[in-house]
């Protein structure tokens, strides 16, 4: 578990399934997250938090569940995965980072917040290059990636939609 001012993150479990689908159904999520995760239903939510499951077991790290330090609320989710979208090797073989917050939590730096002590944890264990992948238009994550190091390095279609890919080195 990483804690910081404000928040504390843990991998998932099993038992975080109907917030994390709650989140994933709100239009303002749904918006951005459908472009770069495809499909958004129940068992889409569902395949997505077992493989977040999954990476911890697979690789040590993974994706955190995000919840507020005060009163335990469940803020998102943030961290990195192995992904294999297809993008290439320039893409595929390194961590991919990505940041989700429940639209109550946006606006008040807890993205910036939680990421940045993601990726201070992954960093202290493999320093080294991540990538991400945000639509062009999501200023507001653009805006957290800039806040950690990303440049853009290259512009894709994936799955019908524009997307802008980002590189950060550890």
């Amino acid at each position: 578990m990483i804690e910081t001012e404000r928040l504390s993150l843990a991998p998932p479990m099993v038992a975080d399934f109907e917030e994390v689908w709650a989140m994933h159904q709100d239009p303002a999520v749904a918006r951005f997250l459908s472009q770069v995760m495809g499909a958004n239903g129940p068992d889409d939510a569902w395949r997505k938090l077992l493989r977040n499951i999954g990476h911890w077991a697979a690789f040590g790290m993974g994706v955190f569940v995000v919840r507020a330090r005060e009163d335990g609320a469940f803020v998102g989710e943030v961290g990195f995965g192995y992904f294999r979208r297809g993008l290439g090797a320039a893409f595929d073989t390194v961590p991919e980072a990505g940041w989700i917050l429940a639209p109550r939590f946006q606006g008040r730096g807890m993205a910036s917040e939680a990421a940045r002590a993601a990726h201070d944890w992954l960093m202290a264990r493999d320093p080294g290059r991540t990538v991400c992948m945000i639509a062009p238009e999501n200023a507001v994550s653009l805006r957290v990636a800039a806040k950690l190091g990303y440049r853009s390095f290259d512009d894709v279609d994936y799955k019908g939609s524009a997307v802008t890919l980002l590189e950060r080195m550890g």
